[in-house]
Parts: structure tokens; sequence; C-alpha cells
């Protein structure tokens, strides 16, 4: 490598490498507004346990929270309230709830806590 192309290169990694230190440019991760959480647009990883609340936009999926109501080794369940009718559903690792348009997917369980993937659907 010629002795122009190692500064350029080396120039571009410390200026992409302080890009992403200073949270500008691709390498930011995209805003969420104060309170929304990681999960608010429906996709994310998470891993959580019994009794936690998961955020995701109520204008999206007709209820603006997700409570897990339990995790055991067998299986996770999940509630919502969407227009005063309460949403349930429980599956065991590898399955998924679908609760109006939001998939829950339980990847795994161990010590009582569950890593979980959410998408939206289109129906």
């Amino acid at each position: 490598m010629s002795t122009r192309l190692h500064r350029r290169a080396a120039t571009t990694a410390a200026t992409l490498t302080m890009a992403g230190a200073l949270g500008f440019g691709v390498l930011a991760p995209a805003a969420h507004g104060a309170g929304q959480g990681p999960c608010y647009d429906g996709r994310c990883n998470i891993t959580v346990k019994k009794s936690q609340t998961i955020k995701v936009n109520g204008k999206k999926f007709g209820f603006g929270k997700v409570k897990v109501t339990h995790v055991n080794s067998g299986s996770v369940g999940f509630s919502a309230t969407s227009g005063g009718i309460y949403l349930s559903g429980s599956t065991s690792p590898g399955g998924y709830v679908k609760l109006n348009n939001l998939k829950l997917w339980v990847k795994s369980v161990s010590g009582g806590k569950a890593k979980l993937g959410l998408f939206p659907t289109k129906h």
C-alpha cells in the first residue's frame, strides 16, 4: 500500500470512529422520544423477566404496553389492553404470540428470563 493510500485509510477510519463516538452520521442509533424505549417501533431484541412491561407505539399496535405475565422453562405469557379489550397469549420457547399486529417471538428462556424478538406484522 502506498503511503498516500495508507494515510487516507487511516484518516477515514479515525473519522468514522469519531463519528460513532460522537453519535453522528449513519453510525448513530435511531433517536427515541422521551420514555419510548427500544421496542417502541415494534422491532427489537430484548431480554425480559416476569412482570416487566415493554412500551410500544399505541397508535401503530392498538396498545401502548405489553406486560410479561410469566416466564418459566415451559412458556412465556403476555398481555395487553386494546380499546378496552384484554389481549393475552403464551407460548413455549421457539414459538410466538401475535397481539393485534405485533408478533412476540420467544427465542429462549433461561434463569427466569426470556430472550424475545418483536416484529410488526401487516395483519
